[in-house]
């Protein structure tokens, strides 16, 4: 199935999933290419929300640039398979493969402010990320490690911990708790 088919299926929890969701959609039938970076004011994103088999666990980066835990994630450069690349980027950023993806595709949808801020020598413009979260399981006890380019650190953190760790209030109050409560819910 498509991305865009994909996004129509998908059945909104609460008003900021309905509202991006039709976001998304206008972006998707605009004709820009968005699964690239060549579109400077919005582009395709996919996340990966990691949790324990017991569901008691999250598994977080410390982001180099933005100085906070967060959920792991990255570009599509291209990709049009979002799980593929959340799954990727899962690897890339804390060295953890074997991941078991759960439900039945897309988790949560959200559109992301990023302010300006440099980048490999380079300024880029503050911009949209037009994301897809996906669900996986992994094993807690998996070693992982972190990417220094990109972040400081990877550990897990039981589930209460997680509001505590990131320090983007935003993310805390809509993404994180969000995510969590969809977890509590399966």
């Amino acid at each position: 199935m498509n991305l865009r088919d994909q996004i129509l299926t998908f059945v909104p929890q609460n008003e900021q999933e309905q509202r991006d969701k039709q976001e998304l959609l206008a972006w998707l039938d605009s004709g820009i290419d968005i699964y690239s970076r060549r579109c400077n004011a919005a582009h395709l994103t996919a996340s990966a929300w990691v949790v324990s088999p017991d569901r008691e666990k999250v598994l977080m980066a410390y982001h180099n640039l933005y100085n906070s835990w967060a959920w792991l994630g990255g570009h599509a450069d291209g990709m049009e398979d979002l799980q593929a690349v959340a799954a990727k980027e899962v690897g890339e950023e804390s060295g953890l493969t074997e991941l078991t993806p759960l439900g039945n595709g897309i988790f949560s949808l959200e559109i992301l402010t990023v302010d300006g801020h440099e980048k490999r020598g380079r300024y880029v413009s503050s911009h949209l990320h037009l994301n897809v979260t996906y669900l996986f399981e992994a094993d807690p006890n998996a070693p992982i490690r972190c990417k220094p380019d990109e972040n400081r650190a990877v550990a897990w953190f039981r589930t209460q911990e997680v509001l505590e760790k990131s320090t983007e209030p935003w993310f805390c109050e809509r993404i994180y708790s969000k995510l969590m409560a969809k977890v509590r819910r399966l």
